[in-house]
């Protein structure tokens, strides 16, 4: 259906039971945060959370497509897999060569089904102008802080809509906006996209920069503006596809930048490029660390205007999985099409699990038939939009199931040898990646799972013999090693996980020496290493601070060992004595335990039916210190 407002939208989640509404007041300062991140993390999601009392005239809705359910339901769809086939179709429809004067006749139905997703405009005003303030306050808004290090409150769902100077062509991207006072925010984009290249346009030429951030309205909007869409293809024109109907869009109150006339608020202002930067951030992230302040520019805010019964839209981020992880599923599903038809034939499946954050981990399967095509995929995947932000690739046949993680999981350490199947390369990070040592610049790796072809001459298997009770002799000679994880080994898999006290041997690097030189580990494959904070016995957490936390060519240590090679990873947090690391490592993201008791005290008053204890306990133990950095 076509969704006129958030509140239409959350009528719908009502009905099928995916909403629970808090009548109590609830704080935007850090509350929020708290009682969403135990929602999020139940498993499929939770539910949708409508906070009605926020100490403002606005209700706050929150992890409304943070399931498998809701997602589909935003996107007008019964399910997500729907849309990629729609788009597949589409794609073969328009690419079927047309032989006679029928077959082109027989396109034009669906030009004009094409035709009817292009937004247009509408003279006077939208229902999100029925409220409008020329001197605005943002302190009316209850805009969430979320986690205690946080440099404010940050505005988390905005569709900030901008055009390119030159070509006009409209551009809707999702960047953070910190509330700096009344009637300033941050403008966080980063040098990659495509708002920032808008703002340069206008700083070259010494023009102020119009900006209208959007919120609310059809929950397509919002989902189209985080969609990696080609540049200079209009983000509202994905939403007219996914909706079925084109986008009205009415003309902001105090600049020429058009915003959907049934959203639930416009914030209207422009960004002058002769201002200084401004200081931004910390911000608690979608990769379950800190990304740290840094200058950006600032925002200044011309006009308020909302709907009478408007609803504040708002998401949380941190460590996985949290809301975002279900629009990357709608992400994987609509695209995956495109990306086979543009540049992939070869590509069947693909999966951005929410352990790899969206750019650390991306798992793929092809349907091989020439030597050499796992890296073919990878070069091409590496030169395409934001998949040149990826940092750890893994291809593997057609036959494997991308969703199921055990067997994943198991195919992969099975079919691996580390002499053949692994490639380095380097090239642009996402800018909150910060374990490489250059700012979003630095190594990626692409392992090949897939079956050897005669001609890549490659090793088919890596069967040499291991001992478990040698490696359990590290703990022994060891002092630093505080404790070995085996369970792999345990079930036939040739991989093993050191906890490792830092501060108690000259580096990680040495330590690996020392342990190869003794042979405990001859014959393992992989070897990983976590700072011994860490509870290794959580599998999923694992995964996320292993590509977190690794630049591959810094931290893939290669070893021969009787003339098998073996990798060791340094997945523990870096530091500038013990690793030379020359930027600041930042936090792991978690609420106080001040926050944390006052939910604990009252989440049972809040409407939900059971106790859901705080997911930052789990941890607690990695944490360095309260601020946005640790320690060194």
């Amino acid at each position: 259906m076509v969704y006129k407002s958030l509140l239409e939208f959350i009528s719908v989640l009502e009905r099928n039971n995916e909403l629970v509404r808090i009548q109590e007041f609830v704080d935007p300062v850090f509350e929020i945060a708290e009682i969403t991140d135990r929602e999020s993390k139940k498993v499929g999601g939770g539910k949708a959370l409508l906070f009605e009392n926020t100490g403002t005239l606005f209700p706050v809705l929150t992890n409304s497509m943070g399931s498998y359910t809701r997602i589909s339901l935003a996107l007008n769809t019964n399910r997500i897999d729907e849309l990629g086939v729609e788009i597949d179709t589409l794609i073969r429809k328009i690419t079927k060569p047309a032989n006679s004067l029928f077959d082109k006749l027989r396109m034009l139905p669906m030009l004009s089904e094409i035709s009817s997703w292009i937004p247009t405009s509408k003279s006077g005003r939208g229902d999100c102008q029925q409220v409008i303030t020329t001197n605005p306050d943002l302190s009316i808004l209850p805009v969430l802080k979320c986690w205690p290090a946080d440099g404010g409150r940050f505005i988390t769902l905005p569709m900030v809509i901008t055009r390119d100077l030159y070509s006009g062509i409209r551009n809707v991207g999702m960047y953070r906006m910190q509330i700096f006072d009344d009637n300033s925010t941050g403008m966080h984009w980063h040098r990659h996209k495509v708002g920032a290249r808008h703002f340069q346009q206008y700083k070259e030429k010494g023009l102020r920069m119009p900006v209208s951030i959007a919120l609310g309205g059809d929950p397509a909007y919002t989902y189209s503006a985080t969609a990696p869409m080609p540049d200079n293809m209009d983000e509202f024109m994905l939403a007219g596809f996914i909706r079925k109907k084109k986008v009205q869009l009415v003309k902001s109150i105090t600049n020429d930048i058009e915003v959907p006339a049934d959203c639930d608020f416009v914030i209207e202002g422009y960004v002058d490029p002769s201002d200084e930067l401004t200081w931004e951030g910390p911000f608690g992230d979608h990769t379950g660390f800190y990304s740290l302040a840094d200058w950006y520019p600032k925002l200044h805010v011309t006009c308020i205007t909302h709907k009478k019964n408007a609803v504040f839209p708002a998401t949380i981020v941190g460590v996985p999985p949290q809301e975002d992880a279900y629009i990357a599923i709608a992400t994987e599903r609509i695209f995956l099409p495109l990306i086979r038809f543009s540049m992939l034939p070869e590509l069947v499946d693909m999966n951005i699990p929410p352990q790899g954050v969206a750019h650390n981990l991306t798992l793929v399967s092809i349907d091989k038939t020439f030597p050499g095509q796992a890296q073919k995929v990878m070069n091409s995947l590496w030169g395409a939009g934001q998949m040149m932000f990826n940092k750890v690739l893994c291809v593997f046949d057609k036959d494997v199931d991308l969703n199921n993680y055990h067997e994943l999981f198991k195919t992969a350490i099975l079919r691996f040898n580390p002499s053949t199947d692994i490639f380095i390369s380097s090239g642009p990070l996402d800018v909150l990646d910060h374990a490489s040592n250059s700012f979003a610049y630095g190594s990626k790796v692409c392992f090949d799972f897939t079956s050897t072809l005669a001609e890549e001459g490659r090793k088919a298997t890596y069967d040499i013999p291991f001992s478990k009770n040698d490696v359990f002799k590290i703990e022994d000679n060891y002092s630093s090693v505080t404790n070995i994880d085996c369970s792999f080994i345990d079930q036939g898999l040739s991989f093993v996980i050191l906890s490792v006290d830092k501060s108690k041997c000259e580096s990680v690097k040495f330590l690996v020496n020392e342990i190869n030189n003794a042979s405990y580990v001859k014959g393992v494959k992989i070897i990983v290493i976590v700072d011994s904070e860490f509870n290794v016995e959580d599998k999923s957490s694992l995964s996320w601070l292993i590509f977190s936390n690794i630049d591959p060519k810094r931290d893939f240590i290669f070893m021969e060992n009787q003339g098998a090679i073996q990798i060791f990873v340094d997945a523990t947090f870096k530091t500038s004595t013990k690793d030379n690391f020359k930027r600041d490592w930042p936090n792991v993201v978690t609420s106080s335990l001040r926050t944390i008791k006052d939910i604990d005290e009252k989440y049972l008053e809040l409407g939900f039916e059971d106790m859901a204890f705080s997911p930052s306990l789990a941890f607690k133990s990695i944490v360095r210190n309260d601020s946005a950095i640790a320690s060194d």
